[in-house]
């Protein structure tokens, strides 16, 4: 294969690769695991979208670099880091992260933006 070819096919696999949405790193059946057995279900529901109090958030179809970020925040915040370690700061949400490694965290996230939801960009 020339030069010229290898070029044509390394641009046509870049162009495709940017068309391909990006997948989570986690296991989605390990996070659906994790969701169950944390029993995440108990407030934002066995679908992630029915959540038992609307003030509740939904978390199926979210993107899931951000429920990393969230669980790891909420996390850290249990934990009593500094405020400039970017906390979240939730009794329950936090007393849930802590039980996470974060495999189960990068997981969870994995499964829950693998679920159909109502989420949408206006």
């Amino acid at each position: 294969m020339s030069n010229r070819h290898r070029f044509s096919v390394a641009a046509v696999l870049l162009s495709l690769s940017a068309a391909v949405p990006a997948f989570a790193a986690g296991d989605v059946a390990a996070g659906k695991a994790v969701y169950d057995r944390v029993n995440c279900a108990s407030c934002h529901g066995a679908d992630a979208k029915t959540s038992i109090d609307p003030s509740y958030p939904q978390l199926a179809g979210q993107h899931a670099d951000y429920l990393v970020h969230a669980l790891k925040a909420y996390r850290r915040g249990q934990s009593n880091a500094a405020p400039s370690a970017n906390i979240r700061k939730n009794a329950i949400m936090g007393a849930f992260a802590v039980q996470l490694s974060d495999k189960d965290i990068e997981d969870v996230a994995a499964y829950l933006s693998s679920l159909p939801g109502n989420l949408s960009v206006k």
